[in-house]
């Protein structure tokens, strides 16, 4: 059974991604990802909260970043390892039933945004060399132009924004 976040909509399937992501999708369709489980820069992308559906969400951004987008593909990359990371915090910290993707484009700029029904906050932590977890917001702090979170009634959004110098 799936349920979605604040009782919106349905949570979206991940059992029928591709197994790499970056490869074409199951169809051959740059789009194939976002007919599955949805536009996330439509709306709001609910995905249950399982390790698999980072793979999902990695798809999802590589998509619209590549395809919709036309990012170049240094930007695309790192945008999509932040999304990874972001997801993952989501599914191994939040202890949610799901969680929400959602991507927006503005002059100049992309936000992507992660929600989670959880109000823990994240904590940036300091990285050693040899360290071989707790890297995840070193690197969105590193990578991304902006970070932070935004508490919400009901949960929080992480969401990092990426300078687009096109």
């Amino acid at each position: 059974m799936m349920v979605a976040m604040a009782g919106q909509g349905e949570v979206a399937s991940v059992s029928e991604m591709p197994e790499i992501p970056g490869e074409p999708t199951s169809d051959g369709l740059p789009g194939g990802a976002l007919d599955l489980v949805g536009d996330p820069t439509i709306g709001e992308v609910r995905l249950p909260n399982r390790p698999e559906s980072a793979r999902c969400a990695r798809e999802l951004a590589r998509t619209v970043l590549e395809s919709h987008w036309a990012l170049p593909a240094p930007l695309t990359d790192d945008a999509v390892l932040l999304v990874s990371e972001l997801v993952g915090n989501a599914v191994r910290h939040t202890g949610a039933l799901v969680f929400g993707l959602q991507m927006m484009r503005r002059r100049g700029w992309i936000r992507v945004e992660v929600r989670d029904p959880s109000r823990g906050l994240p904590c940036l932590l300091p990285v050693q060399g040899l360290d071989t977890s707790g890297r995840g917001l070193f690197l969105v702090d590193t990578l991304s132009d902006r970070w932070g979170v935004d508490l919400l009634p009901r949960g929080k959004t992480t969401w990092f924004e990426m300078r687009i110098t096109t």
